[in-house]
């Protein structure tokens, strides 16, 4: 678990930098800097959507989509983010919720995290959840110093996320086979995608509600890829 503590606390030491930051910056230069890390997750979305299979990206995404706004994933994440944001922010203007949820998508959505848990958990190797820890860093120190406070409690999402990944990482080797997790991180991707265009554009697309997708690639990968 050594790696997943690594993470977690980069994830942390970098958000609250990010604060101390934020406090320092006019809010002219905070919408741009938004804007800039928004088009650079745009380019991280592209790059690993683009090694994927496009027609399990469309079938997927489709109905993980379809799925998704049925369970109304997005809207439950933000309804957390908002009881974080009420919580937290005590009366003051706040966007606790997008920063949460964003970031949450964006450090647990990819083939590091996945890998990088199974390595851990089987063979001791904590090299890659260390290299995701000081790319994870960076990114949480600049979505905060834009975003607020939100993104430290993803800091949360990722220890029980990547942690149950290294618990299981004996089981899931098997099942999650190098090809599978390139489709998965593909479909990942273009949800890595959409939070870069809301982070850019304003875009407001329901990044959460694709989640769904990563399953039917998975299925997808099973059946007509394998």
């Amino acid at each position: 678990m050594l790696g997943v503590l690594a993470n977690v606390a980069a994830v942390l030491a970098g958000g609250l930098a990010g604060l101390l930051l934020r406090g320092r910056l006019s809010e002219a230069l905070t919408a741009n800097l938004t804007k800039a890390i928004g088009l650079c997750v745009c380019i991280i979305g592209v790059s690993g959507a683009l090694k994927g299979d496009a027609m399990l990206l469309v079938l997927s995404l489709s109905l993980g989509a379809f799925t998704g706004e049925l369970i109304n994933i997005d809207k439950r994440l933000n309804n957390f983010g908002l009881w974080l944001q009420k919580k937290f922010s005590r009366g003051r203007r706040s966007n606790i919720a997008e920063g949460f949820t964003s970031a949450t998508l964006l450090f647990c959505v990819g083939a590091m995290a996945v890998v990088g848990s199974i390595d851990s958990g089987l063979r001791g190797d904590n090299s890659i959840l260390f290299a995701k820890s000081l790319i994870d860093g960076i990114s949480a120190m600049v979505m905060s110093s834009a975003l607020g406070a939100g993104v430290l409690f993803s800091a949360a999402a990722v220890f029980v996320y990547q942690g149950l990944i290294v618990l299981f990482s004996g089981f899931l080797q098997s099942v999650l086979v190098d090809a599978l997790i390139v489709q998965i991180s593909a479909a990942g991707s273009v949800m890595i995608l959409g939070i870069g265009l809301n982070m850019a554009l304003s875009a407001k697309i329901k990044a959460a509600n694709l989640l769904p997708g990563l399953l039917f690639a998975a299925m997808y990968h099973y059946l007509f890829l394998n």
